[in-house]
């Protein structure tokens, strides 16, 4: 993995915003309805294309495909065995923690259709042995594919593909098969093996997305379990996933949710940062931009980065319309560097731009700017090496 010797690198979470014709094609699907799969394919050739050179004329070094091949929800559908969706009352108190319950629950209800109070909706069930499909894999190499062509027409530092960590896969969802939570866990990891091994095989860097992990930090102590515990089983179900891929060719990415609210409940970082440090990555991508979680910097003053890893904080907001000013940036890269060292830092974003984001509800070209902004804020960074 390229680090920061002459520059500080950027890169960012994975995901952007989809092109109206590949969005309506994952609607359709979603609503069970005929596509043209011949031109959804030839669309989505082109589309990966052209985010691909987006991202390198914004100086972003370090590159993914949009995440435009697949839908975190049909993803299940799709390329694993096993699932079924049917409509299902909430659990409480969910993934999006305590407060949606509590304090802000009149927020929620009006923001988070999908997921209101004591009204069922759609929830996955795994009725099966848990495996990576055939139409599955095809879907892989065909992802695989379209990225290493689009790659050609430009010039980056490094390129990688976004997959689900085992805890996204089973940890909200409901087991009807497996013996023990714990067995189907592991299982998940079996099957996402698969994905992590092609991906690498294939010369590029894997990302590894652990999206719920923070996320069920009420629900997994709402049931009187050690949450530090229940992380450790999952971070042991993902290195199992990783075994026998170097850990130079991954990297493992953890927020605390991409939806826009209050996340007062978060489980802080400083909790379970020693357990983060044992997953098999070289690279750490963490949110560090957001209001409720910047001040987290202040964790690596006391935990050293372990030698030879990398941290790829994140230095610009996904949930927010602010362009955030380059300046801005340079002081939040540069805090890290001052603690790590400049070549173990990459700037990152928080999150993927796809994901419930404020940004995506306005426009396209704000995330475009804020690659811009971050490029040029790295710059400054390593040329004024500033102190803060």
């Amino acid at each position: 993995m390229k680090r920061s010797t002459e520059r500080f690198l950027t890169t960012h979470v994975g995901s952007m915003i989809r092109p109206p014709k590949i969005a309506r094609h994952f609607q359709a699907l979603a609503a069970k309805e005929q596509v043209d799969q011949a031109a959804f394919e030839t669309e989505l050739r082109s589309a990966v294309a052209e985010v691909v050179q987006k991202q390198a004329a914004c100086g972003t070094d370090i590159v993914s495909d949009g995440e435009f091949g697949k839908n975190s929800w049909l993803y299940l559908q799709t390329r694993v065995s096993g699932f079924e969706t049917r409509l299902s009352p909430r659990r409480s108190p969910g993934f999006l923690g305590a407060e949606r319950e509590e304090r802000f629950r009149e927020f929620y209800d009006a923001t988070m259709t999908l997921d209101k109070m004591d009204q069922p909706f759609p929830r996955l069930f795994c009725v099966g042995p848990v495996k990576h499909t055939e139409a599955g894999r095809l879907e892989l190499e065909r992802d695989i594919a379209n990225f290493k062509a689009a790659l050609e027409t430009v010039k980056v530092e490094d390129a990688f593909l976004p997959v689900v960590a085992p805890c996204s896969l089973w940890a909200d969802y409901e087991n009807e098969y497996y013996k023990s939570e714990e067995e189907f866990l592991f299982a998940v990891a079996e099957t996402l093996h698969e994905e992590y091994k092609a991906i690498t095989g294939a010369g590029l860097i894997v990302q590894v997305d652990d999206a719920i992990l923070t996320n069920l930090y009420d629900q997994v102590r709402s049931q009187g379990r050690d949450y530090r515990k229940w992380v450790e089983m999952n971070i042991a179900a993902l290195n199992h996933g990783l075994r026998g891929i170097p850990e130079d060719r991954v990297r493992y990415h953890l927020c605390w949710g991409s939806w826009p609210g209050p996340h007062t409940s978060d489980v802080p970082l400083r909790d379970i940062v020693d357990l983060l440090l044992t997953v098999k990555a070289q690279a750490y991508a963490i949110e560090a931009a957001n209001p409720r979680h910047e001040f987290e910097w202040t964790v690596w003053q006391d935990v050293k980065l372990p030698a030879g890893k990398i941290l790829m904080p994140g230095v610009v907001s996904h949930a927010i319309a602010h362009v955030e000013h380059p300046s801005v940036i340079a002081q939040r890269i540069t805090r890290f560097a001052n603690i790590v060292g400049r070549e173990n830092v990459i700037a990152s974003t928080d999150c993927g731009f796809a994901q419930a984001s404020q940004v995506a509800r306005q426009n396209q070209a704000i995330v475009w700017a804020k690659l811009e902004a971050m490029a040029e804020g790295a710059r400054i960074a390593w040329r004024e090496k500033v102190r803060v």
